[in-house]
């Protein structure tokens, strides 16, 4: 069984809806008052709207380098899902927790603030740092303003474990993404007359097929990194939205698609070739309307991780995890900014699996608590023997 301030904390935690289209100011103010009720100040940093906010806490000496314990507080939406239990409530069922973000990634903030208690009782030698962002789910977009804020502080944490879900294994890399709105603006007529007009959605129809085609081509040629589940940069299409009415040729067309790269493969390169096909495509639109337009405007970017295998952070935290295995993953986390922007030697090692994030019934199992729970009781002990 886990801890039952563990349970009580995440039952807590789920009740708040921080879909990344919303606040996530009402648990950030659970989260100050649980610390404020047992001694630890915290601070907050807003977003420019103070509608979001990252939560930045010390348990033990400010004066000296420690072992940060990060993770995001919002969560994917539930829109267009199948639950057949309630998203924002949690449900038990034969050792299984169930609700959005249990896995995706309460259940690792809530062993985290279980813990705390704990880390006070029990001196620290060498300090723990909470780091809580806001609006990771759509491209590390909160923790950056964390970043800045720390890159004032005269000591960086010596260590960040980012709680993503990972099965209590400990991860050492991940890909990095690039996502990018297209926006096609072609020439409306009737469609009786089709081809005196140009069809934006057929032109964003090339646009999709050519990203497809360049999918196919990583993933039969390459170039691999081993570990991978999907050893090879992967290119997707998300949305598409186009046209008005059957009747009229569509003059405005708009997509979102994103690349997840390999770290020997710059995805911006990749997008240059994407241009370079896209001024092709205008340059003959415009050979019949000279307003015609192809834009194309990045949304999200951030690096990819890759920590050294034999650095001390990898042994120190397999050593909490109790695991020897190497593994990676094919998501994204906060890791590579911490790692690249603070140079912080950062590792992924959370409860819960990813099979299991982003989809309807998301559940995490008592046994990944339980597992986290053992993780964080030997890393006070490391802390304060």
């Amino acid at each position: 069984m886990a801890q039952p301030l563990t349970l009580e904390i995440l039952d807590q935690l789920i009740g708040f809806d921080t879909t990344s289209c919303n606040s996530n100011l009402q648990l950030m103010a659970y989260v100050q008052g649980y610390l404020e009720n047992l001694g630890v100040a915290s601070q907050l940093i807003h977003d420019t709207k103070e509608k979001k906010a990252n939560l930045f806490a010390t348990i033990g000496s400010e004066n000296k380098a420690g072992v940060m314990l990060s993770g995001h507080t919002d969560t994917v939406p539930v829109t267009g899902q199948r639950w057949t239990r309630q998203p924002y409530q949690l449900t038990e069922q034969d050792g299984f927790y169930y609700g959005r973000g249990t896995t995706d990634m309460k259940g690792f903030i809530a062993v985290v603030l279980a813990a705390v208690p704990q880390m006070i009782k029990q001196p620290l030698h060498t300090p723990i740092h909470l780091a809580f962002s806001y609006d990771e789910e759509i491209g590390c977009v909160g923790v950056r303003r964390l970043i800045h804020t720390m890159q004032n502080h005269p000591l960086q944490p010596a260590v960040c474990i980012i709680g993503e879900p990972t099965s209590m294994q400990v991860v050492t890399a991940h890909k990095g993404k690039l996502a990018a709105k297209v926006t096609v603006t072609g020439k409306e007529c009737h469609s009786g007359m089709a081809p005196q007009g140009i069809n934006a959605v057929n032109y964003a129809a090339r646009l999709i097929v050519w990203l497809e085609q360049l999918a196919q081509n990583k993933a039969n040629s390459g170039p691999f990194e081993a570990g991978y589940d999907i050893p090879y940069s992967t290119v997707h299409t998300g949305t598409v939205k186009g046209g008005t009415a059957l009747n009229i040729v569509p003059n405005h067309c708009e997509f979102l698609f994103e690349i997840r790269n390999i770290a020997q493969e710059n995805p911006r390169d990749l997008l240059v070739q994407f241009e370079a096909y896209a001024e092709e495509l205008v340059n003959q639109m415009r050979l019949t309307d000279a307003d015609c337009d192809i834009s194309i405007e990045i949304t999200a970017e951030y690096p990819g991780l890759s920590t050294a295998e034999d650095a001390e952070v990898v042994a120190f935290v397999k050593k909490l995890a109790q695991s020897t295995a190497n593994a990676n993953i094919n998501f994204g986390t906060e890791g590579g900014l911490f790692s690249n922007v603070l140079g912080i030697p950062t590792v992924v090692c959370g409860p819960g699996s990813m099979d299991q994030g982003h989809k309807p019934d998301e559940f995490i199992h008592i046994s990944q608590l339980q597992q986290c729970e053992a993780f964080m009781a030997r890393l006070i002990d490391e802390l304060s023997a």
